[in-house]
């Protein structure tokens, strides 16, 4: 294993944290004077610019890793994943994205106010908030293990907390000042360093490959399969079209760290068209991510390959960084990593702040105090930023002993938080657009129905187990029934 980063390397992580510096510098003159332009930067955002940004918040350090772990394990569909995220796009731009853009939304969860009432915009918005500090906590921690095993060549405790750190202090830069705006035009910055390191990471392995025919024999080997069309298959054309298009539904239209871009678009139409675009330009970046992980596998396929850093399981791609990537190219996909991490980060701080504020705090503060003014709200959401970027260092933190001194791996559960939260807000959220049925009072039962549901079926506390996909269909139905047993009403 190399000893450490070279000056090569060093010159290219420095290279790349003054470009941080700059950029952030430039965009915290962004000039805001109320919550509507800190969180939706007053509908100003162009399409393509949201479209991009979207791009980014869906791809995360763990995502960089872990799609060509997949393409190395298995074949190419996951890409099926994304084709159906495709057809949940177009579910959420043309039914979910007018319904928001007519209530001049800055939440999704507001939408649930005009039809349910201020407790059910509250309680949506608290169930998106405590599933979003665990999920991206992990995934922070993921990204730090990440940052730590390159730079460091281990992950102890105080370097797992600086490049802990050094992750949330650059998300922090980008969100704190400038608001979404900053965020969404950071993300541009942060997408061309990922998917540029993507790109020479797999000419590189393309070009020193011994292989006469790369395609063939990948085709020979069955690992260019894209349609799965067993029903027990991870990602099933079944599965794509039921619980897989459900959580991607979810994903893109009531998620508040993903909706957030949708919302800043000028109008209906540059939404609608900046969803669809994130989809199209998404699908190709995880076909290089694939196409890196079946390198990987004419790579290493005539070696016994022991996936395992210290007492932690890494990803082949991670492997490779550690034990082969030449001098040069390691600083690169270095900053790559930091990159996507980056782009996942800034935005959920933000997204967050603006469920706290606008759906929590706000009503609160005004019912007690009206003459309230935008300064006061505009200075809580900043201070709310702070507080949850503490929040998701503390569940890193917590993440980093939970793995090491517990049987029970809190990772797998926090990544898994949001599709039990999502069960729950779709099944309110159909109700609420396609039926005249449901009350106030039966909101938070559908919510933490949705959510035990998955909880039980995941850990087979039934007696019986079912896939992952099918578990978040059969949650997302529980959910509905429940809100389908209150009278019709409106």
């Amino acid at each position: 294993m190399n000893s450490a980063f070279s000056s090569l390397d060093w010159a290219i992580f420095a290279t790349y944290l003054v470009i941080l510096a700059l950029s952030s510098y430039f965009f915290s003159k962004i000039k805001i004077s109320s919550t509507k332009e800190y969180f939706t930067s007053a509908n100003s955002i162009p399409a393509l610019a949201a479209a991009i940004s979207i791009v980014a918040t869906t791809q995360s350090a763990a995502t960089f890793l872990g799609v060509p772990e997949f393409a190395y394990k298995n074949n190419f569909t996951l890409i099926g994943f994304y084709i159906s995220s495709l057809l949940a796009v177009l579910f959420v731009a043309y039914v979910f994205v007018p319904k928001f853009y007519a209530i001049k939304a800055l939440t999704v969860y507001e939408l649930l106010e005009k039809r349910y009432g201020e407790n059910s915009k509250r309680q949506a918005g608290v169930m998106f908030l405590v599933g979003r500090v665990l999920a991206s906590g992990a995934r922070l921690y993921i990204a730090a293990l990440a940052v730590s095993m390159i730079l460091f060549l281990d992950i102890s405790f105080l370097h797992m907390v600086f490049a802990i750190s050094l992750l949330l202090f650059g998300a922090l830069i980008y969100t704190y000042f400038g608001g979404v705006k900053s965020v969404i035009y950071s993300d541009i910055i942060q997408s061309v360093v990922y998917v540029s390191a993507g790109a020479v990471v797999f000419y590189y392995l393309y070009t020193s490959l011994q292989v006469e025919d790369i395609y063939t024999t990948l085709q020979s080997l069955g690992k260019l399969q894209i349609i799965e069309t067993s029903i027990d298959g991870k990602f099933s054309i079944y599965g794509l079209l039921g619980g897989w298009l459900l959580l991607n539904i979810a994903a893109f239209g009531l998620d508040q760290d993903m909706s957030q871009r949708v919302l800043s678009c000028k109008d209906t139409k540059e939404a609608q068209r900046s969803l669809i675009l994130s989809i199209l330009f998404t699908i190709p970046i995880v076909l290089l991510f694939l196409g890196i992980g079946a390198l990987l596998f004419l790579h290493y396929q005539n070696n016994e390959i022991v996936q395992s850093f210290g007492d932690e399981k890494i990803t082949i791609f991670m492997y490779y960084i550690l034990n082969e990537m030449p001098e040069g190219l390691r600083g690169f996909i270095t900053v790559g990593a930091i990159a996507a991490a980056l782009s996942s980060t800034n935005s959920v701080l933000g997204a967050m702040s603006s469920v706290a504020i606008e759906d929590i705090y706000k009503p609160y503060k005004l019912k007690k105090e009206p003459s309230t003014d935008e300064r006061h709200f505009l200075k809580a959401s900043r201070t709310g930023v702070l507080l949850f970027a503490l929040a998701l260092f503390s569940m890193a933190v917590i993440s980093y002993f939970w793995q090491r001194y517990l049987e029970v791996s809190l990772i797998a559960f926090a990544l898994g938080v949001m599709a039990f939260a999502y069960t729950g807000l779709l099944g309110v959220y159909f109700s609420a657009i396609f039926t005249k049925r449901g009350s106030a009072k039966l909101v938070p039962f559908a919510l933490f129905g949705g959510f035990l549901t998955v909880l039980l079926l995941q850990t087979s506390a039934l007696g019986f187990s079912i896939g992952y996909d099918w578990q978040i269909a059969v949650g997302t139905l529980i959910a509905f029934l429940i809100m389908m047993t209150g009278a019709e009403n409106g």
